[in-house]
């Protein structure tokens, strides 16, 4: 990534909160092209590094290994439409002493678009 090319995340939202000022009456419907790979790299700079790994056991640790190769495809992915997410890990914690309750662990990678998309919005 060369920073002097890339335009900041903070610079990105501040164009974002402009666009939805200026059309206050309109919805924002195309924001996917604010998420350029510096926006999901901060996406992924936000995922806690020790979260439980999703139903694919990719880490965030693992997943880092081939950070830009990977964000690039989860981003063109998250653009054209393609990206599905996969199904969510169940695990079941206790409750109480009787009950346990059941939660969703999503993969890594949805982790971080779900991260970006939050951050768009």
């Amino acid at each position: 990534m060369k920073p002097e090319i890339m335009e900041s995340v903070s610079t990105r939202r501040q164009r974002i909160v402009l666009a939805a000022q200026k059309n206050r009456h309109e919805p924002l419907t195309a924001l996917n092209h604010h998420m350029e790979l510096n926006w999901m790299a901060e996406a992924y700079r936000g995922v806690r590094r020790n979260a439980a790994p999703g139903i694919d056991g990719q880490t965030v640790a693992e997943y880092r290994e081939n950070l830009v190769e990977n964000l690039r495809g989860l981003q063109t992915r998250a653009k054209d439409g393609s990206y599905r997410a996969p199904p969510v890990r169940r695990v079941y914690v206790p409750k109480n002493e009787k009950e346990d309750r059941p939660i969703g662990i999503p993969t890594t990678e949805d982790k971080i678009l779900q991260k970006s998309v939050a951050m768009i919005l």
